[in-house]
């Protein structure tokens, strides 16, 4: 198998049968912030997976033209690994045109500039290592530098067939 050499059309069928694909398959959800020229940016993100965990890696893509363009030329990143106690968050960044790092909102700037979401179940500090772009996206690799947070007691939120869910012990498979 190989790459297609031009981008297809969203109405091809095989763009069709991509995205049709990866509806049916769930990802866990991040809010990834960093600090631009004009201040915090952010944005939600179901592509991020670990690399390697010595040294510890991520990696995430990014695609659009307001936001990504700002996170993918930053040099550090947090990256919020989000639970279903902040769907309401993963929305907030999900929407283009959204109200974020308002008042209302619960966050701050770390020592270090990036823009700290305080409820994040989890927070990597990511120093960005490489950009790769891949058809209208750009394939970000980043180093973890600090980790803080801890374990909510919330399931975890994951995005499937265009939906939020929430995973729950009920929703385990036994045996």
């Amino acid at each position: 198998m190989t790459a297609p050499a031009q981008s297809l059309p969203a109405t091809h069928p095989q763009s069709l049968l991509f995205r049709e694909a990866f509806r049916g398959h769930p990802a866990g959800l991040a809010v990834i912030t960093a600090t631009g020229p004009e201040g915090p940016v952010g944005l939600t993100a179901s592509s991020v997976a670990s690399v390697s965990a010595d040294p510890p890696a991520l990696v995430f893509s990014l695609s659009g033209r307001t936001t990504a363009p700002l996170l993918a030329a930053a040099d550090t990143v947090l990256v919020h690994l989000m639970d279903a106690g902040q769907a309401e968050t993963v929305r907030t960044f999900a929407t283009p045109g959204s109200a974020r790092f308002t008042e209302d909102m619960d966050w701050e700037f770390l020592p270090t500039g990036e823009p700290l979401l305080r409820h994040s179940t989890w927070a990597l500090r990511c120093s960005i290592t490489d950009r790769v772009d891949v058809g209208s996206s750009r394939v970000i690799v980043a180093a973890v530098l600090g980790i803080q947070g801890q374990a909510t007691g919330h399931g975890p939120l994951v995005y499937h067939d265009r939906t939020y869910h929430q995973l729950s012990e009920g929703s385990s498979l036994r045996g």
